[in-house]
């Protein structure tokens, strides 16, 4: 068997990346995402595709921000692993979206294990599982409980300062993450960066207050470059217990549906077991599964 031939493409060769089979059905998820020829990278054997990876970021960011489309072919974990091992850049993030329930399917768990194991030999690790979804009008709009307040808030030390609190004490990988590296300063700073990213206007950051004047809680209504979506939801610790998030997922939703949205995508970890039931009650299906992977190597090569 013949090394693999591994190669960044261009405008010439953007083609190579689609000649694989795809039971995974990676091309139906990211049939909307727009990708640069440059950031996309294939292992040939023979002339044959049998890896492929894209980097992503928004149009006008420098530089990739994660991989979110990685495959392999049956048997070619290490052409995969070499594959990303190699790139000129070290993102700290793999997104593998799988289809739901693909567990129970031989055929799709195989295809699933085969990127995994390809991820893991170029060095990155398990982060978290999430559930991806997808609300459309035809679910009809959750019921509001009426029990909260929603304003805006210009301030973004108030949203700061319940950030702080919020990922005190979160269920939520990413954020713990943060915090273990960096502190809660660190993670609150990061989740405003992530919500200044988002292209959507800042006038709709909301702050959930009780009648009497108690903050509970932020929702972050958004679009991202694929769409509306929900970007944020988080209940301060002292207020939990009492379903909020829920509420405050039932006033996103309400929030971009009087802007029009045809859909609303979300997600949530698989470990935070209240959150999956507010979406289940609020109308969100799971159409997808996420496998998140993380290098701590950052922007190096590799």
């Amino acid at each position: 068997m013949t090394d693999p031939v591994i190669r960044t493409l261009d405008e010439s060769s953007a083609h190579l990346f689609h000649t694989m089979p795809d039971p995974l059905r990676l091309g139906e998820r990211h049939r909307l995402t727009r990708y640069r020829p440059d950031w996309q990278r294939v292992a040939l054997r023979d002339g044959r595709t049998v890896a492929r990876a894209a980097w992503w970021a928004r149009p006008e960011d420098p530089e990739p921000l994660l991989i979110n489309w990685f495959d392999v072919a049956e048997g070619e974990e290490e052409a995969g692993a070499a594959l990303l091992r190699s790139a000129p850049w070290r993102t700290d993030e793999l997104e593998l979206d799988l289809p739901s329930g693909y567990r129970a399917d031989p055929r799709l768990r195989a295809a699933a294990d085969a990127r995994t194991a390809a991820a893991r030999g170029a060095g990155y690790l398990p982060l978290v599982e999430r559930y991806l979804y997808r609300w459309t009008p035809d679910r009809g709009l959750p019921e509001r409980p009426g029990r909260l307040v929603f304003t805006a808030e210009p301030d973004d030390t108030v949203f700061l300062g319940l950030l702080r609190r919020i990922n005190a004490a979160t269920l939520d990988a990413h954020a713990r993450r943060a915090v273990e590296r960096g502190g809660v300063d660190q993670a609150a700073q990061e989740d405003l960066d992530d919500f200044h990213w988002f292209p959507s206007p800042r006038q709709w950051w909301q702050v959930a207050r009780t009648p009497a004047g108690e903050a509970v809680g932020i929702h972050i209504p958004a679009r991202n470059p694929a769409g509306p979506c929900v970007g944020f939801i988080g209940v301060v610790p002292d207020q939990r217990g009492h379903g909020y998030a829920y509420d405050l997922l039932a006033e996103c939703t309400h929030f971009l549906a009087r802007r029009g949205a045809e859909f609303i995508a979300a997600a949530t970890d698989q470990g935070n077991l209240p959150m999956a039931a507010h979406f289940s009650t609020a109308g969100y299906p799971v159409v997808r599964e996420r496998l998140t992977y993380w290098s701590d190597e950052g922007t190096d090569a590799g």
